[in-house]
């Protein structure tokens, strides 16, 4: 019976210390373009990884129960730390998916739903580019649908404009080219990969791109001359997923905190 609990133990340990390098592997393989996200992000991580996940910690408990009774008790340390792993990794799974449940599933954030920026030809074709990728909205008029992250039932844009009232143009009492200036510098101290730049029609493009899996989002930036002084408006959207658990939101936010 020692043998069993010892080779129920070994591949309990085993199994759980392959884990942290089987979602690593499927994020960095989705970054660096060697599979699609569909199926690195989609089937890997969340379709095979919760199941994973459960079997490393059923046989963790087991391997840990095994330990406890089976004379003389050793592999007492494995077993418990084999059963952490996958216990935590599904905590925090379960965190993320209750954080995301209180987050409207939308993934295209403006500063302006009646007339939102358009991206230029260049990120166009790049988001194209991208399969299963999302769509940009051009119309505000046309109705939503769940390619533009709305829910069943409400827009993308009414979502936002419940959750997320706060976000608005920003009027600055500086000239238009004083105001590209600031939001430049406001974009690079928020740490965006600047794009492409336009001081006379004062445009900005930049983008940002997730540390494990590559998840790219696009930004753009207008500056135009209002009563007073500048209007800055800006658009932030994720070029895959439905949800983007609120980091375009946040983004924005950021952007806007910097001129406050």
């Amino acid at each position: 019976m020692s043998r069993i609990r010892g080779f129920i133990v070994a591949a309990a340990f085993f199994l759980s210390l392959a884990l942290p390098i089987y979602f690593a592997a499927a994020a960095l393989a989705t970054r660096f373009g060697l599979i699609d996200w569909r199926f690195g992000f989609g089937a890997l991580t969340l379709g095979y990884g919760p199941l994973l996940l459960m079997a490393a910690a059923g046989l963790a408990l087991v391997a840990l129960v095994l330990a406890l009774l089976v004379k003389p008790r050793t592999g007492l340390g494995k077993a418990a730390l084999a059963l952490a792993i996958p216990v935590l990794a599904l905590g925090y799974a379960g965190y993320v998916r209750s954080e995301a449940a209180s987050i409207p599933p939308i993934h295209d954030i403006v500063s302006d739903a009646g007339a939102p920026l358009m991206f230029s030809e260049r990120v166009m074709a790049l988001r194209a580019a991208v399969p299963g990728g999302n769509p940009v909205e051009a119309d505000p008029h046309v109705p939503d649908d769940d390619r533009f992250g709305a829910a069943a039932g409400q827009s993308a844009r009414a979502l936002q404009r419940s959750a997320y009232p706060d976000i608005q143009p920003i009027m600055l009492a500086q000239s238009p080219a004083e105001a590209f200036e600031t939001a430049l510098a406001a974009a690079q101290a928020e740490g965006w990969s600047i794009d492409a730049t336009d001081p006379a029609n004062g445009r900005i493009e930049a983008s940002v791109r997730s540390l494990w899996f590559g998840f790219v989002d696009d930004v753009v930036v207008q500056v135009a001359p209002a009563a007073g002084g500048s209007r800055i408006d800006i658009r932030s959207t994720s070029r895959v997923g439905v949800s983007d658990l609120g980091a375009n939101a946040k983004r924005v936010r950021a952007f806007q905190s910097a001129f406050e």
